[in-house]
């Protein structure tokens, strides 16, 4: 029994590993990415155009995730550039830094949301 336990959870583990690796999406803490990252890189709100007017961090462009916007708007992108992605909890953002990551950037983060990175004392326009 202890031998099939240990055949199955080897497997389980040896399977889940390359999948992990290609489909890591790097994140940023709010205090991290103001810390480090603040000073370099583009900054991206991926939420819609409505939320992104409500409030939206100072140096942040937007790019809308939903409705399909933010995938044709990377294929002009530098793919040499890192990008700070930020929605409203860091769900979109997630989705949006894991396509860019398989469209082959390799210097992108998701910071999380909007709340958070404004309660660590970012500048926001609202």
């Amino acid at each position: 029994m202890k031998t099939i336990i240990a055949i199955t959870l080897a497997g389980f583990f040896s399977c889940a590993q390359p999948q992990e690796q290609g489909t890591a999406v790097k994140t940023l803490t709010p205090t991290e990415y103001k810390e480090k990252a603040s000073k370099e890189g583009v900054l991206v709100d991926v939420r819609t155009p409505e939320e992104f007017a409500a409030g939206h961090l100072t140096e942040a462009s937007n790019s809308n995730f939903l409705d399909g916007t933010f995938a044709e708007s990377i294929k002009g992108w530098d793919k040499e550039k890192t990008y700070y992605l930020y929605c409203a909890s860091g769900n979109r953002s997630g989705k949006a830094a894991k396509l860019m990551h398989e469209a082959g950037f390799k210097n992108v983060y998701n910071i999380g949301g909007y709340q958070g990175l404004k309660s660590a004392g970012l500048p926001t326009k609202e």
